[in-house]
């Protein structure tokens, strides 16, 4: 099988020829082996990893992503970020620890900016239509 992960500025693995691959989505864990049925998921935060054909193991920490299997012999995950390494204690420690410090900061980052936007747009309605708007003067 060929795999390739891509990042949105990089191809970070493309390798020509694995045996098997395991990731993990929300479901949890799975396994892809050549003549696997086209499949669709998006990943969670995990360590990617695969054996190649002299059966030496390799890993890559990704960021979430998307995963498709097709025609049997063909793995793509395209994700934000990916970190390839012989390394599997430094991936699963150190590397998946910093991306779900990321995801998190990014998440409440969003929440906050929606907070800011509702404020503004409760503003925007009270002082357009202030009979309609439903706050009282002294509201957020």
């Amino acid at each position: 099988m060929r795999l390739i992960i891509t990042t949105p500025t990089a191809v970070v693995v493309d390798e020509p020829a694995i045996r098997s691959l395991r990731a993990e989505d929300e479901t949890g864990s799975f396994g892809i082996l050549q003549g696997h049925e086209d499949f669709l998921t998006a990943l969670s935060i995990c360590v990617v990893s695969w054996e190649s054909g002299d059966q030496d193991h390799a890993f890559c920490a990704v960021r979430r992503g998307v995963l498709t299997v097709s025609d049997g012999d063909k793995v793509a995950i395209a994700t934000r970020e990916a970190v390839v390494s012989r390394d599997l204690d430094h991936l699963a420690h150190t590397v998946l620890a910093r991306m779900r410090q990321r995801a998190e900061d990014e998440r409440a980052s969003r929440n906050e900016t929606l907070e800011l936007q509702m404020r503004a747009i409760r503003h925007i309605v009270r002082y357009l239509h202030p009979e309609h708007a439903g706050l009282k003067e002294g509201g957020a």
